[in-house]
C-alpha cells in the first residue's frame, strides 16, 4: 500500500477535480460548437419553411400548423443543446475553482 499523508491526499483530490473540470470545459465547448445549429438542423428548418410556404399557397391549414410546430421544436432543440454546453462549461469552471481552493487549504511545511 502506498503511504499517503493528508497533504498528498489533498493534492491528489484537487488534481483529479482539476482534470475533470478541464474535461467538462472542453466538452461544453464542443457541444456549443457542434450541436448548436448544425447543418442538419439548418436543412430541416429550410425544408420546413418551404413546406409552410406551399401550405399557405395551397391553403392547407393542417400542413402550416405542423410546419410551425416543427420549427418550434427545432428552436427548442437548439436551446437545449446550448444550455447543456453552457452548463458543462460552468460546471467545469466551478470544479477548477474548487481544485484551486483545495490547494490553497494545504498547510505547507516550512523547512
Amino acid at each position: 500500500m502506498i503511504p499517503l499523508s493528508y497533504n498528498d491526499l489533498q493534492i491528489l483530490i484537487s488534481a483529479s477535480v482539476f482534470v475533470i473540470g478541464c474535461m467538462c470545459v472542453v466538452l461544453g465547448a464542443i457541444v456549443l460548437v457542434n450541436r448548436g445549429y448544425s447543418r442538419e438542423v439548418r436543412a430541416i428548418a429550410a425544408h420546413t419553411a418551404k413546406l409552410g410556404q406551399k401550405g399557405v399557397a395551397s391553403e392547407v391549414t393542417g400542413l402550416v400548423n405542423s410546419a410551425s410546430e416543427l420549427v418550434g421544436s427545432i428552436n427548442q432543440l437548439v436551446k437545449t443543446a446550448t444550455g447543456i454546453g453552457v452548463f458543462l462549461i460552468m460546471l467545469g469552471l466551478t470544479m477548477i475553482g474548487a481544485a484551486y481552493w483545495v490547494i490553497q487549504q494545504i498547510q505547507w511545511p516550512v523547512s
